[in-house]
């Protein structure tokens, strides 16, 4: 809404917001289910969002498809089983970049810790059976509601948290150890994984 326009034109008058199911097209514009036709010259039809996580990548760990529903996020930036992955989705509340300028710098002093041990491969395990499922986003949207399912889930405690309070990411990513018990690290071999169990 460029300066505001919509806003301006429904305190003017010159606009209206209508809430209502559609009924069918008319020759001047939209029948609504109530019985009221609005008049219309252009009409754009908007579906929906549908949310896909990873914009559709399809996963593998060693052959096998992973996919991210199955998965935990760990600080809402490595997925758990997946090694060598990390990524970035911002706030929900609270500016995109914030969180993401936090996520990329903490994977900086990520790959500097690896390089810096001889490490090829770091993984987020979850082998804490007490660590609930939740939705990744706490949000009640539609197009969150029917997309949210094929999301990595959050759990309830821990690094596996979904923070939307900047000041809590900072101290999580920027001044938090880069070193977790949650974190395997390796120079090669199989990629650590947690028991089927341990995670609820």
């Amino acid at each position: 809404m460029p300066d505001g326009d919509l806003f301006k034109a429904i305190s003017a008058g010159r606009a209206s917001v209508v809430t209502d199911h559609i009924d069918r097209f008319t020759k001047t514009g939209i029948l609504l289910k109530s019985g009221q036709e609005l008049t219309a010259d252009i009409v754009v039809t908007a579906t929906g969002l549908t949310m896909s996580p990873f914009g559709g990548i399809r996963l593998s760990v060693d052959g096998r498809e992973t996919n991210p529903s199955d998965t935990m996020a760990y600080k809402a930036m490595m997925l758990s089983g997946v090694p060598n992955l990390v990524f970035a989705l911002g706030y929900t509340n609270l500016s995109w970049t914030l969180k993401v300028d936090l996520v990329c710098e903490h994977f900086c002093r990520l790959l500097d810790h690896m390089d810096a041990h001889g490490y090829d491969i770091v993984a987020a395990v979850l082998d804490d059976p007490t660590v609930e499922r939740v939705p990744y986003m706490d949000l009640r949207s539609n197009y969150v509601l029917r997309g949210i399912g094929e999301f990595p889930r959050a759990g309830t405690s821990g690094p596996w948290t979904v923070e939307m309070a900047y000041e809590r990411v900072v101290e999580r990513l920027r001044e938090g150890p880069v070193e977790d018990s949650a974190l395997r690290f390796t120079a090669g071999g199989p990629v650590p994984s947690a028991r089927p169990e341990a995670a609820r």
